[in-house]
């Protein structure tokens, strides 16, 4: 009898634990992971069938992809440069869980091997990338 109320002792110790850690996971959840997408589509819109072999004076289509999952707005700044000069710049504001797409034209306008670089700064932060893509294209 004594061995009786010790284990029922015990389980209902164990049920009010395992009650407490629950409602406190529930009411305390585990923060989630923050990131942002940075992506970029070809001309079809998927991701693939970039331009990557061009000629002299020919105009190819890319959009370039930003989504939020930072959990709160959050401002950026997007740079793209062609052989280390800037070309384009822009600056977004986006609500958590939102996606901006823009379209974005470049011409080959050199020959040979050239390099488009897509920066992505989480503003305040001007000076460090947050996300980076690159697209080599060869000029003919």
């Amino acid at each position: 009898m004594k061995l009786d109320k010790i284990v029922s002792i015990l389980l209902a110790i164990i049920i009010i634990i395992a009650v407490s850690a629950t409602i406190y996971i529930i009411v305390n959840p585990a923060p989630n992971e923050t990131f942002t997408e940075f992506y970029i589509l070809g001309e079809n819109g998927k991701a693939g069938n970039y331009s990557t072999s061009m000629n002299i004076g020919e105009t190819s289509n890319l959009t370039i992809g930003i989504v939020n999952h930072e959990y709160k707005n959050t401002s950026y700044h997007v740079v793209v440069k062609n052989n280390d000069k800037t070309v384009f710049e822009k600056n977004i504001t986006l609500q958590n869980n939102e996606k901006i797409e823009i379209p974005y034209e470049f011409t080959a306008s050199q020959t040979g091997s050239n390099k488009l670089d897509l920066f992505l700064y989480k503003l305040p932060d001007e000076k460090n990338v947050y996300r980076s893509l690159d697209l080599p294209v060869n000029v003919s």
